[in-house]
């Protein structure tokens, strides 16, 4: 196992860089902690494998430096790190059978055939692989070809990380949840460092204890699913965590007041205080089931024209206009659906504020 140290590291994939923004990946400084459980999140193109790929050797980074402990590895290959990559789709041998795959990585290392045999039936059990050791990986299923291919990266118990890019995409829905399930437990047995890829937030939050949340090439916020949901640090995390996301209104701030086109919400005495500083484009936040839905005229409560009610079962998503601004609330499912017209409270404990996309603190 390994602690992993990114000091300034930046990436372009471009021979001449003009600009900073041009940076796929932009400036990280951070700590993997040796034994932990990460998730590295973020939508498509953000720089998730990118960052990945230069931690595991499969890139080198235009600048900055990865220390696995105190080793600088920044130029060594993979196959110098000590870890193991799990990718998007299956890495195989359909030739050989479901246990020579996952014995194969121990035989190259010149492990004793007692302990290769002990070991692949420990992985074998954990996956759900124990029935099919001996059939040819060319006849089995693109689900059951992923787990051999995550036995593989789980194998080996002296790796200094392993790495899993995006592994669950091929897997069938419904064996997703046992999977990820599979992989936490795994984890907490073995302590090895883990890092996973996702632009999944349900997989990130069932996997890690620490989410990195990543957004065009820049890491915006590192923090338990918990920290992530209420105390967004940047808007995209707001945005990008939770279903529905954040609401945002763009607002002006005056005497502990935040204006939405003239209307007034309550803040935080201490939340206002800091706003008075803060220069660019105001916003305020809050999360959809934070807000206060009311069917008819309340205290405090704001008119709004209801657009739509979508029941969901478990709940119900009520999107609402606010003097031409959309805002979304979650209500319980016994809670009755507003007609054309609700009011609404904003709890000023749960009411953020953002300038230029970060958060007022």
């Amino acid at each position: 196992m390994a602690c992993i140290r990114m000091q300034e590291v930046a990436h372009s994939y471009l021979p001449k860089i003009q600009t900073f923004e041009e940076y796929a990946l932009k400036r990280i400084h951070m700590t993997w902690e040796d034994g932990g459980a990460y998730a590295l999140l973020g939508p498509s193109g953000c720089g998730k494998t990118t960052m990945l790929n230069i931690i595991s050797g499969l890139l080198v980074p235009s600048q900055g430096r990865v220390l696995y402990d105190e080793s600088d590895v920044t130029s060594l290959p993979p196959e110098k790190r000590n870890i193991a990559q799990v990718f998007q789709f299956p890495v195989l041998y359909d030739t050989m059978t479901v246990a020579e795959n996952l014995a194969f990585p121990l035989r190259n290392r010149g492990v004793p055939a007692d302990q290769i045999r002990r070991r692949v039936k420990e992985v074998a059990d954990m996956l759900d692989l124990s029935t099919v050791l001996n059939k040819k990986a060319a006849g089995l299923t693109a689900d059951a070809k992923q787990k051999i291919s995550l036995g593989r990266g789980l194998v080996r118990s002296d790796v200094a990380a392993i790495l899993f890019d995006e592994p669950l995409t091929v897997i069938d829905p419904h064996l997703k949840w046992q999977l990820r399930r599979k992989l936490k437990e795994i984890h907490e047995r073995a302590g090895t460092t883990m890092i996973y890829v996702t632009h999944d937030q349900v997989e990130a939050m069932t996997f890690a204890d620490n989410i990195v949340v990543m957004y065009e090439g820049e890491v915006v916020q590192v923090g338990t699913p918990e920290e992530l949901y209420e105390k967004p640090k940047h808007k995209f995390v707001g945005y990008f965590i939770g279903s529905p996301g954040m609401n945002f209104l763009e607002c002006k701030v005056e005497g502990g007041l935040a204006y939405v086109n003239g209307v007034a919400i309550p803040l935080d005495h201490t939340l206002a205080g800091s706003a008075g500083g803060a220069k660019g484009k105001l916003e305020l936040g809050i999360r959809p089931m934070h807000l206060e839905v009311h069917a008819n005229a309340v205290d405090a409560g704001i008119a709004v024209a209801v657009k739509s009610v979508e029941d969901q079962g478990n709940c119900k998503i009520v999107t609402m206009s606010l003097e031409g601004q959309i805002v979304r609330a979650r209500v319980p499912e016994e809670q009755p659906a507003p007609g054309e017209k609700a009011w609404l409270r904003f709890p000023p404990q749960w009411t953020r504020l953002f300038a230029d996309e970060r958060m007022i603190v």
